[in-house]
């Protein structure tokens, strides 16, 4: 493999785009952690740091209120994707574009479950529109769908975890599709892993050992990545290494870097060596925080839950009302674990009485498909986006005039809007 001389280069790729997932969507497994630590809010006497050395207080981050995560602050790489000619950096930009999602998985605590029909919405940030849903409770899945000029982005998502103690596995069990709109591209990726690690005792921290895989399904080109596991004092921590391979499996592309820094690639031989007269060149670079940030969020991490981005007229279903959530942004978290009590004992109420009255729960935004995608981890029943948002959308925006409301004044209520069909 070449060696790492990006890690010397300056400079990088501006950020731009916006995709941000409702906790629930892509990456569950903070759900799974806080189960595991079973504390007020998952929380107490836990430090999260990497094994490098830097340190971050879970509580204070807790008090945040930072739940959800940055899926797709750099995707311009996905328009890069859609606009260029070769079809292997295709999949050079669209593998980076994945692989920059890592840096903020490594502070990843998210303080509350999910409720059935929660929703995310983001509308025409960055270019973007995105509805993510939360589509079933048990198993906790979620479903996503993102779109601007360039792409959709459309993801089922469920997770399978193995407790082990200390540890926690989680294995990715869902579908995520990119299809580029230029030539109708398909590309397909499947994650590599999780483990948390240190969750009951010691200081914990987040690594993804394994392989990453993206397919253009169009073309059967592929792109397979090693993610290496961290070892002894941090050691190979962050460090990705792969190629993209041509529908022949022959090599085309290296790819080498740290996903929580940088991406490079450089044109290879047969072997998979370097070729001559080529350079390695950076592809992603991780945007810089806020001076004196002490967690490292960017600029546009910061914009996440704020209202400022939230679109006219937001479904009473979105996480950002939740009140246990701004609660907690607000420190408060005595009153933060009462709301979180009286949301989960609304969810079980609704419950009783809709099976009571042989009712089942139907998602809004997103159609049960039946079809059945099989994953390394197990079979995932996939949900599709039915286009409702769409319309919902297009009718508020052809209101010659929206009432202004005090988005805070709004009560949180994923249970409005009566989405049960017979049995």
């Amino acid at each position: 493999m070449a060696a790492r001389d990006h890690d010397k280069q300056e400079g990088g790729s501006s950020g731009g785009g916006f995709f941000s997932s409702i906790a629930s969507s892509i990456s569950n497994f903070g759900t799974a952690m806080h189960k595991s630590v079973n504390g007020l809010l998952g929380y107490e006497g836990l430090e999260v740091i990497n094994p490098e050395g830097g340190t971050e207080d879970a509580e204070e981050e807790a008090h945040r209120g930072r739940w959800k995560q940055e899926l797709m602050e750099y995707s311009h790489l996905l328009d890069l994707a859609d606009e260029c000619e070769d079809p292997y950096m295709r999949l050079v930009y669209a593998t980076s574009w994945a692989i920059s999602v890592y840096y903020a998985y490594q502070r990843t605590w998210k303080p509350f479950n999910p409720i059935l029909g929660e929703t995310y919405e983001m509308v025409n940030h960055g270019g973007i529109t995105f509805i993510a849903e939360q589509v079933c409770h048990h198993p906790p899945m979620s479903a996503g769908h993102a779109e601007n000029d360039h792409f959709t982005y459309d993801v089922t998502s469920k997770l399978k975890s193995k407790f082990l103690g200390n540890s926690l596995d989680i294995y990715p069990v869902g579908r995520t599709r990119v299809t580029l709109k230029r030539d109708g591209v398909v590309l397909d990726l499947v994650p590599p892993p999780t483990k948390a690690n240190n969750l009951i005792f010691g200081r914990t921290w987040v690594d993804s050992p394994g392989e990453m895989i993206m397919t253009n399904l169009t073309t059967g080109d592929k792109a397979v990545l090693y993610f290496q596991p961290c070892g002894w004092f941090g050691n190979g921590r962050y460090e990705v290494d792969g190629y993209v391979y041509n529908a022949a499996e022959e090599p085309k592309i290296l790819i080498t870097g740290k996903w929580n820094e940088s991406m490079s690639y450089q044109p290879c031989d047969m072997e998979g060596e370097p070729l001559s007269g080529t350079e390695l060149k950076e592809v992603w670079r991780v945007a810089a925080p806020p001076e004196n940030d002490k967690f490292q969020y960017t600029y546009f991490a910061r914009k996440i839950n704020s209202f400022d981005t939230a679109p006219k007229k937001l479904l009473a279903s979105d996480s950002r009302l939740r009140p246990d959530r701004y609660a907690l942004e607000k420190g408060d978290l005595s009153k933060a674990g009462a709301e979180k009590s009286s949301l989960e004992e609304r969810q079980r109420a609704e419950k009783r009485d809709r099976e009571a009255k042989g009712h089942q729960f139907t998602p809004r935004w997103f159609d049960l498909s039946g079809e059945v995608t099989l994953t390394p981890w197990g079979e995932l029943e996939v949900y599709q986006y039915n286009g409702k948002y769409t319309e919902h959308r297009a009718t508020i925006d052809a209101l010659d005039t929206v009432d202004e409301v005090d988005i805070k004044s709004i009560e949180f209520n994923p249970w409005q809007y009566g989405n049960i069909s017979a049995e």
